[in-house]
């Protein structure tokens, strides 16, 4: 299996390179790909030190699969051009998420879906996979009729430049800015760039997203996406309304019982997820579960998850394992 790792270098790449080193990810050829700038540098993987390469040798090495976090631009410009090799591209960008031509992929949710005609796979929206993952199960049982999120997002979500800002306010620092304000001590109601409809991208990915990933239409999400100055982990509080009522025992078994899911919720002991405890974790997060009292068939409930991993590097490396078990690529 020869394998290209396309953005290796970057905040992602890093994560996603770990990944593949825990998982004993079947390789038998790497590529590191990364930009002009960083080509002929060194980088390690699983104790081997390996040189790192530009596109047009990447593509012309036909590797077998290719993992994108290079941001959208590079994905639209290049994914096809890999796909056109023979390349099966599991790509982290929001390039082709809502392409009605590509699959939009949670492996545990609807990874049947795949064959081998797929050359250009979209991995989610990494506040979207955690949330989407809870929903799934929870949506079979009872049927969601609308969604309401609120997100609690990491500085890691926006790049090494955020996380970079942030330790310099931490420490007193002036230095480069990512976001138009201070993020230590504040929250900003600002995830992505604003759009026409007064939401930004990053609310209209959760909205969109989780409809594409079940493949049904008959529920509505509406989202409100802030950062805040947490190094690692997102969290959201969802709010949802069924078409059918629910046991709150019932849904705590439901979720005990779903793949990647870990239930965290006993209010006696304090125990619920935080992103501290999902850092480094594969896993989706899930507590605060109780009835919403203002409404009927009415459940609240908080969400975690470590946003580089199951949002991100961990989701796509599943992916391709998926890909690799059944003879897709």
């Amino acid at each position: 299996m020869k394998v290209a790792v396309v953005g290796a270098t970057g905040m992602v790449g890093g994560v996603m390179l770990k990944v593949l080193e825990e998982r004993n990810f079947p390789i038998t050829e790497l590529l590191l790909v990364a930009s002009e700038r960083s080509i002929g540098k060194k980088l390690s993987f699983k104790g081997v030190d390996y040189t790192l390469i530009g596109m047009e040798d990447a593509v012309a090495a036909k590797p077998d699969l290719a993992i994108f976090s290079a941001g959208g631009n590079t994905s639209l410009e290049w994914a096809p051009k890999f796909a056109a090799a023979g390349t099966t591209v599991v790509d982290n960008s929001s390039a082709w998420r809502m392409d009605p031509s590509k699959k939009l992929v949670v492996p545990e949710i609807n990874a049947t879906t795949l064959s081998a005609t797929d050359k250009i796979i979209a991995n989610p929206n990494c506040s979207t996979i955690q949330m989407v993952m809870v929903l799934a199960p929870l949506h079979a049982k009872y049927r969601m009729k609308r969604v309401v999120v609120s997100t609690y997002q990491s500085v890691s979500g926006t790049g090494v430049k955020a996380v970079r800002q942030l330790e310099n306010e931490m420490a007193g620092v002036e230095g480069e800015m990512a976001y138009p304000y201070p993020i230590n001590r504040n929250a900003l109601p600002h995830c992505d760039i604003f759009m026409d409809n007064g939401y930004t991208k990053e609310e209209m990915k959760l909205a969109k997203e989780p409809l594409k990933i079940l493949g049904d239409t008959s529920f509505s999400i509406t989202a409100t996406a802030v950062r805040i100055p947490t190094a690692g982990g997102h969290s959201e509080a969802v709010n949802i309304e069924f078409e059918n009522d629910f046991n709150l025992q019932e849904v705590r078994q439901i979720l005990n019982e779903t793949p990647g899911v870990v239930v965290q919720d006993n209010p006696d002991t304090n125990t619920y997820p935080m992103p501290v405890y999902a850092h480094d974790k594969d896993e989706v997060f899930v507590g605060r579960i109780r009835r919403d009292e203002s409404q009927s068939n009415t459940l609240n409930l908080w969400i975690v998850s470590d946003n580089l991993r199951k949002g991100a590097a961990t989701n796509a490396v599943q992916i391709g394992e998926y890909l690799v078990e059944n003879a897709l690529v």
